[in-house]
């Protein structure tokens, strides 16, 4: 696929600024903020205290010296429960939050020949100020290409820069065919797990930053190895399965879909039923729909 990009719509930028901005971040979301700087992202979750997804988000911080912001992207349609929920813990922290979607849109630059456009290696994170915003790898996965945080004639430096405009379903095609859970397309607000959606694969934790929301069921899981569900990136001929459609394996319960498009999907799967169908020549179903799951090559928690 040729360098291209895509306006994310679906996510907006929101600002924590103020000189406690990192400390308080710190303390609320997955991910080390004390690592996010100007030349490095990161993409974290903000939990449940009881470790359930609720919010997830990538995180940079501008090149802006004294002035310097740390900017994330929640959902455009939940970004007002985020800052909701981000006040309740500001308390007297010297921080204020902001939200930009009117200075600021989203945008990700993906295909072959994107990063190098850009400026970017393919390093997780690794970050540059861009026309006016920043530009980063994707912090998940560089094979996602980057993202960008640009203001409105931003966008024209993006196609002199060699990148044509893509529909939003292009980039959703990548997204699904490399197996990427994406917000609440994929995951459930105050149920879904962190590691059922292999975000511990996708550097969305820092097992080593100390406390946070959510922090110790999280390792708990983590440590007595109680996942027993997981998201498989899985294909399909035919029409897609909407969101929600159960998944059987020889007629049993297996699970449920999640996002899907043009012959491939998302698929929360029990464990045991994967290893299950892959010894006994069994196929998973999603109505009349034959599903083949497929393990992520970056998943490297899933390897022995």
């Amino acid at each position: 696929m040729s360098a291209g990009y895509a306006v994310l719509d679906q996510r907006s930028v929101v600002a924590v600024s103020g000189e406690d901005r990192k400390a308080f971040l710190q303390g609320l979301v997955s991910n080390d903020v004390l690592r996010v700087t100007p030349d490095h992202a990161a993409y974290a979750l903000f939990l449940t205290p009881q470790g359930k997804f609720l919010h997830d988000f990538s995180i940079v911080e501008s090149d802006g010296g004294e002035d310097a912001v740390l900017l994330l992207d929640p959902e455009t349609d939940r970004r007002a429960d985020l800052l909701r929920r981000l006040k309740m813990y500001k308390l007297r922290s010297k921080i204020a939050l902001e939200d930009r979607a009117d200075r600021l849109r989203v945008v990700a630059a993906f295909g072959d020949g994107a990063l190098e456009a850009l400026g970017l290696p393919a390093e997780p994170g690794a970050a540059r100020p861009f026309a006016g915003g920043v530009a980063f790898t994707d912090p998940r996965l560089p094979a996602l290409g980057a993202r960008l945080f640009l203001p409105a004639d931003g966008l024209a430096v993006l196609e002199s820069a060699g990148l044509a405009r893509r529909d939003v379903a292009d980039y959703d095609r990548l997204r699904l065919s490399l197996g990427v859970p994406d917000g609440t397309l994929d995951l459930i607000p105050e149920k879904s797990i962190p590691l059922e959606s292999r975000m511990d694969a996708l550097n969305a934790i820092s097992w080593d930053k100390g406390c946070y929301m959510g922090q110790e069921l999280t390792a708990r899981t983590k440590y007595r190895a109680l996942i027993k569900k997981k998201l498989f990136p899985v294909t399909f001929d035919g029409t897609a399965p909407e969101s929600g459609t159960p998944v059987t394996l020889d007629g049993k319960d297996a699970g449920e879909i999640r996002s899907a498009r043009d012959g491939a999907a998302l698929a929360l799967l029990r464990l045991e039923d994967v290893q299950r169908a892959a010894e006994n020549g069994l196929t998973f179903q999603a109505g009349p729909v034959t599903l083949i799951p497929h393990e992520p090559d970056w998943d490297h928690t899933s390897k022995g």
